[in-house]
């Protein structure tokens, strides 16, 4: 096993931790680089970050996550450092939890824990907050016997089955239990209303924007409809799933929603906590997902991305690859591997507006796949389908005509459907009659 650590120590701040994790047998980044998203994720928690420390092999330790000498050399550069926490870049068991506590006598905090952290702070709106609530119980319930293990010291003598500690874990665990199953029937009440929401909002095409956090969601969400989302160079800061209508070049109008952002080593129970909220934008009829092009890790936060997708059922969901952050690469050369991985992919600078045309071309390019072409006569007593009409679909081209309106358009078999329905009829241009509109 080849080990590696780095110390740098801030001075004054009364939270400083050290961060640690394991890296496979061979890898040959520094400790610093193997953590820096886990470095991201502390910082956006409100930590500093007094040192980093990597074991190199192939699985952690069932006890104690690292081995044995390197638990050692954790509670040394703990005690150097002066740091008041160690924060894990995995999951840790309870048990191996409770193993590193000890070793190095200060409180531990896996990557779990952390996220979970930081959700909690970034929760508004009260769906949010029940999510971020019932993750962290779930999270908890397992652990609950290390919280006691205090009390169990004070058990009585031979034949005494049990103690306050036990006792103590019983009365926890059922409390949890009644919490959990309190905020799931109030999630379930606020789903049934934003399914509602969604079936009385126009039924217009609607486009999602996923992605690994901090890609620029928010920002390109702002940037084309001026929907004032809070988007700050920080880990998910925002949670709640928001759509906004968006205009398109021509004046088609869609439904544009941004949602948390995916990331690595995701805990499950955030997942499925958030199942609901992402659920409805992933019922989307095409996905942008956004990485930042920049970032040396890209290719390992689209696969993130495309494992979460499949985790919620929406990996077959038809998907605009966005390379954001173009700004920051300094040579285009290297975006090759991620066209390799997807050579329809769009480059662009949320920022500074580099390469938007060409994402709108894609768009309007993939609605003229998805969507038929035809030529409707529009009667003067069906003139108020007309807005609808501008509203919806695409209009290529309309003349009037002694019988109407005669339009040229691209819209969904479902918009097609009503508008027959409503009194337009299917009809061959006849050029010549009226004038262009």
């Amino acid at each position: 096993m080849r080990n590696d650590s780095s110390l740098d120590t801030p001075q004054g701040h009364a939270t400083e931790a050290i961060l640690f994790g394991l890296v496979p047998m061979g890898d040959p980044r520094t400790a610093a680089e193997a953590l820096h998203e886990l470095q991201l994720l502390t910082e956006t928690a409100d930590f500093v970050v007094a040192g980093c420390m990597v074991q190199h092999r192939r699985h952690a330790d069932p006890h104690s996550y690292l081995g044995s000498g390197k638990l050692e050399e954790l509670a040394e550069v703990v005690k150097l450092a002066h740091s008041t926490v160690v924060i894990c870049d995995d999951s840790l068991t309870p048990n191996q939890g409770k193993a590193i506590e000890q070793a190095v006598g200060v409180p531990v905090i896996d990557r779990s824990e952390l996220i979970l952290q930081i959700f909690g702070m970034h929760a508004r709106t009260p769906q949010a907050k029940f999510q971020v609530e019932l993750a962290a119980l779930q999270y908890e319930m397992p652990r609950l016997r290390r919280k006691w293990t205090h009390l169990e010291r004070q058990r009585g003598g031979i034949g005494v089955r049990g103690g306050a500690g036990e006792k103590q874990i019983d009365v926890d665990r059922n409390l949890l239990k009644t919490r959990i199953a309190a905020i799931n029937r109030e999630l379930e009440r606020i789903e049934e209303h934003k399914v509602r929401e969604v079936q009385a909002r126009p039924d217009l095409f609607t486009i999602a924007l996923v992605g690994y956090t901090n890609a620029g969601k928010s920002s390109l969400m702002n940037r084309l409809t001026d929907a004032g989302v809070l988007a700050e160079n920080r880990l998910f800061s925002t949670l709640d799933t928001r759509t906004r209508p968006w205009r398109l070049p021509g004046g088609r109008t869609v439904l544009l929603t941004d949602t948390v952002g995916f990331l690595r080593k995701l805990p499950h129970q955030l997942v499925a906590s958030f199942h609901a909220t992402l659920e409805e934008a992933l019922h989307a009829d095409l996905l942008l997902v956004l990485v930042d092009g920049s970032s040396p890790e890209a290719q390992e936060q689209l696969r993130t991305v495309d494992e979460v997708l499949e985790t919620l059922g929406a990996q077959s969901l038809p998907r605009i690859t966005v390379l954001n952050k173009l700004d920051l690469v300094a040579d285009r050369a290297n975006l090759t591997p991620l066209y390799q991985t997807d050579p329809k992919a769009v480059a662009v600078s949320v920022l500074t507006g580099d390469g938007m045309s060409d994402l709108f071309g894609a768009i309007l390019g993939h609605l003229a796949e998805v969507e038929q072409r035809v030529e409707l006569l529009l009667p003067h007593s069906a003139g108020a389908l007309h807005g609808e009409i501008r509203a919806k679909a695409t209009v290529l081209s309309e003349f009037y005509t002694e019988d109407g309106c005669l339009m040229t358009i691209q819209a969904s078999p479902a918009l097609l459907g009503r508008l027959m329905a409503g009194g337009a009829r299917r009809a061959e241009p006849k050029p010549g009659n009226g004038g262009g509109a």
